[in-house]
């Protein structure tokens, strides 16, 4: 997945912000995905390609956390999806709420325990690779 933000964010199209990181390029075979918003399968074909390639099992990583991460699982949960989340691979920022500002830390742990077994099973990326 790709996110391309319409809305004039960090995702700019044709901006470094929209470019997948290097670290983690996908091979010439994979398929890339464009969204634009932070629900993976709105508006995008991924469910279609999941299907044609009889996928059943996601491993999730990314950003960030609180917005596209959680969005996707939830969404890919309701598709019935087994989905695993690298906890280590994914990440958020600091949030501000109420004049509070609240730390990514807490916010990272924070959707780590929501997400955990009731959406998806959460490990970091040394249990799996």
């Amino acid at each position: 997945m790709r996110h391309e933000s319409l809305q004039g964010t960090f995702f700019n199209p044709n901006t470094d912000g929209e470019q997948i990181h290097h670290d983690i390029k996908p091979l010439d075979t994979e398929t890339v995905i464009v969204k634009h918003e932070p629900n993976s399968f709105y508006e995008t074909d991924l469910q279609n390609k999941l299907v044609e390639n009889e996928i059943t099992e996601l491993v999730v990583c990314g950003m960030m956390t609180h917005m596209c991460i959680d969005t996707t699982i939830r969404a890919a949960k309701d598709y019935g999806y087994e989905i695993t989340l690298i906890s280590d691979g994914c990440a958020t920022k600091d949030l501000e709420w109420n004049g509070v500002t609240l730390p990514a830390s807490l916010i990272q742990s924070t959707y780590m325990a929501s997400l955990n077994q009731k959406f998806a099973n959460i490990k970091l990326g040394a249990e799996i690779f």
